[in-house]
């Protein structure tokens, strides 16, 4: 039994035929505009699900990014107040030797007295410094100033600290305790009892307990060099972690782009060719199509 072809079926198949060759030159010219390999579900559902994958990483490493941003400037802050803390007892040291000979006037004492005193407004500045409206040296209790002006060698200060999360079980602490820094209450090295009794052994002119405060102020600031270097390890290390999310933040954008990202170059050349395909389909299709009635009488 043949098989016959009419024109009504030549007709219906060239029409198929142009319609999938425009709706690939469709495809592709979707794909230039938009510069993406998959603009919807159905272009590639298995790189789509890689695609939202890395979007989601990606979206979490720039949290990461934004805690490592804000850890480095809480310890940089720190840093920056430790060593002007630092620059106080290397100068309150000074005075204290100067302090502690017979040989000063009482003008020299009321000289030292008045600078001491003002090492101790400075220092409790530093102690009740702020950033971004928050309390450094107050663990949790950023809202509190943690020393108070007439009580300050007293004060218990929140000895909690602030983990940030800067990776997948990767916590860094951003912060101190001003106890630890400045000294507990009631001990001998408090910086704020340390001053304040200077100032009373400057007014009543007692040397010898000038000179007994210098081994004080020496352990003082043996223990302000620890929590300095403390606040470095932590710096160094908040440095490795930022290296590794930027290395992270590279290779997920470039798994991405392979994954969504559309050749240009690649699309240029294949429309051109279904451009020619579709064309030529155009051309094969009119020769088709143009036979009338009249062309079979004749």
């Amino acid at each position: 039994m043949s098989l016959r072809i009419t024109q009504g079926m030549m007709h219906t198949q060239l029409m198929r035929d142009l319609n999938r060759n425009l709706g690939r030159m469709q495809k592709l010219q979707e794909q230039m505009n938009s510069g993406m390999k998959i603009n919807r579900p159905s272009d590639d559902p298995v790189g789509i699900t890689y695609g939202l994958r890395y979007r989601s990483e990606l979206s979490t490493n720039e949290q990461y990014r934004g805690n490592v941003s804000m850890t480095t400037s809480w310890l940089e802050h720190t840093d920056s107040l430790l060593s002007q803390t630092e620059g106080i007892f290397h100068r309150l040291k000074e005075l204290t030797v100067n302090g502690s000979t017979d040989s000063n006037s009482d003008e020299a004492r009321d000289a030292l007295h008045k600078e001491i005193k003002e090492l101790r407004e400075q220092l409790l500045d530093i102690a009740n410094s702020r950033l971004s409206g928050k309390y450094v040296f107050n663990g949790q209790l950023t809202d509190q100033p943690p020393y108070t002006s007439d009580n300050a060698a007293n004060d218990i200060t929140d000895a909690t600290l602030i983990p940030l999360e800067l990776g997948t079980k990767v916590k860094v602490p951003i912060n101190l305790s001003g106890n630890d820094i400045f000294g507990k209450p009631g001990a001998d090295d408090n910086a704020f009892q340390i001053i304040d009794q200077l100032l009373v052994s400057l007014e009543e002119g007692k040397v010898e307990d000038i000179g007994n405060a210098l081994d004080k102020i020496d352990s003082r600031l043996d223990q302000i060099l620890s929590m300095h270097a403390e606040v470095g390890a932590r710096m160094n290390r908040v440095e490795l972690i930022d290296s590794r999310l930027k290395d992270l933040e590279i290779n997920l954008e470039t798994m991405q782009s392979k994954v969504e990202d559309a050749n240009y170059h690649e699309l240029l050349i294949k429309s051109k060719i279904n451009e020619s395909i579709y064309q030529a389909s155009l051309s094969v299709g009119a020769k088709i199509i143009t036979p009338t009635l009249v062309d079979f009488l004749r």
